[in-house]
Formats: C-alpha cells, structure tokens, sequence
C-alpha cells in the first residue's frame, strides 16, 4: 500500500483502469468510512447501509474504466452513492419524479452564498435530529455540503442538476431547520444555527 501514499485519486483510478485491482483497495479504504456515513444518515436500519456501501464500491468498480481520469473521483463517486440510496429508496417508497426546483428556484442565490467555504463550519450537537426531519433532497445537499464538504459545483454534478439549484435546496434546507430548531426550543441567528443543549 505504501506505493500509493502521495498519489492522488484519479491517479489510483487510472492504475485501477490499467488493472491494478490494489489501487482501488486503497480508494475503498480513503472513501469507506465517508460513504457509509452519508448513506446511513439517508437509510436507517442496522444492516442497509452496509449493504448499499458495498453496492457502491461494486459499482464503481465495475464501472471506473468508463471514469474519466481528468474529472474529480470524489464526485463520482458520491454520485453512485446517490443512485444506490436513491434506488434503494424508492422500492421502499416512491419518490417524485418531477424536479420542480430545477425548473422553478425561488430564490436568487447571490455568488458569494455560492463560494462561501468558510460557512462550513460544524454543527452542534442536536442538528442531526433537526436534519433527519428534513425531507430527501434538503437532507442530502446538508450532508454532502455540510458533512462530507463537497463544493456547490461538486454536489451539482452528483446530483446532476444546475449549481443555482444546489444553493436554492441548501437555503431551502437551512430555513427548514431554523424552523424545526425553534419548534424545539433551538435557536437561529444571522443564517447559523444553534441548538439549545
């Protein structure tokens, strides 16, 4: 394993391409415990999200010759992930099939709430009992921005829709939770929230 220390992922990506099957060992070591987390924090039970980690990494190894190598690995993925949870969850319950946020934002999202990395900050104790109220598509962009520390432009290509809807479902999801804090008796000030302990 020490030979790929240093290399980035889609170099191990290549090297998977190229048939080294120890490449992407070390990529399910670097992503394992990341992918697990998200799918867990979208699929409750004791056993379906190791389940569906495991579908993940099926997948992507099945498919990483057809990963271009000059795009981000991180990315893609967490797009797979996406799929898996999503499939998993429509054959426990159907999802809309119709994004009226691609086609109808309500909100202006203003470039700097676009680039502002330095609002990634952690969150208190209790706001993952305020997000796991939050419905599917507020709940996923608050874990892969939040959580797993994906960029607008990252989620946008995940989940396959315009990086303007990303921010209008994250500005979404905030107010949502403000709200779900106060009806806890949390609190919410100037966009951060906090949670009473």
């Amino acid at each position: 394993m020490e030979e790929f220390l240093g290399k980035t992922d889609e170099q191990l990506a290549l090297l998977t391409q190229q048939g080294n099957v120890e490449a992407f060992g070390f990529l399910i070591e670097k992503y394992q415990d990341k992918i697990k987390k998200y799918v867990r924090r979208m699929v409750q039970g004791p056993d379906e999200p190791n389940d569906i980690t495991q579908n993940v990494f099926l997948k992507a190894f099945e498919n990483i010759k057809g990963f271009d190598t000059k795009q981000r690995f991180s990315p893609w993925v967490y797009r797979i992930a996406h799929n898996e949870t999503v499939n998993y969850l429509k054959k426990k319950k159907p999802l809309p099939l119709f994004d009226f946020d691609v086609f109808l934002p309500r909100y202006n999202i203003d470039k700097e709430d676009i680039e502002n990395e330095a609002e990634k900050k952690l969150f208190p104790p209790k706001i993952e009992e305020f997000i796991n109220e939050l419905n599917f598509k507020q709940k996923e962009v608050i874990l892969l921005y939040y959580f797993q520390e994906l960029s607008y432009q990252e989620i946008a290509e995940v989940l396959k829709i315009p990086i303007a809807t990303v921010g209008v479902r994250i500005k979404r999801a905030k107010e949502a939770i403000k709200e779900i804090a106060s009806a806890k008796g949390g609190s919410a000030s100037g966009g951060k929230i906090y949670a009473n302990k």
